[in-house]
């Protein structure tokens, strides 16, 4: 029988998660918000001008969805909780 060193222990769990990919943080679209308002929180959230702001919401409106940031897994959360405040329906996943 072969036993394992204390510092190699490995644990796999059922999600995966490779460090080098980036966290997208996504906005869908939603019957309830104004665009305008849609627009407003991307300016406000993450510094968008209003030109990338509103590009960004109408994808939303005409796509059902937009990457709206992309980073580290504790940023992206960070971003989906305030979206969320915002009454947005944001998600996140890995990139592909």
């Amino acid at each position: 029988m072969q036993t394992v060193p204390a510092g190699d222990v490995r644990t796999d769990t059922d999600q995966s998660v490779a460090p080098d990919r980036p966290w997208l943080v996504i906005v869908w679209n939603d019957p309830i918000n104004l665009m305008s308002f849609v627009t407003f929180v991307f300016q406000k959230l993450f510094g968008y001008s209003k030109e990338k702001a509103t590009k960004l919401m109408m994808d939303v409106h005409v796509k059902g969805r937009a990457v709206v940031s992309s980073g580290t897994r504790d940023r992206a959360e960070l971003d989906v909780y305030r979206l969320h405040e915002h009454g947005l329906w944001a998600t996140m996943e890995q990139s592909g």
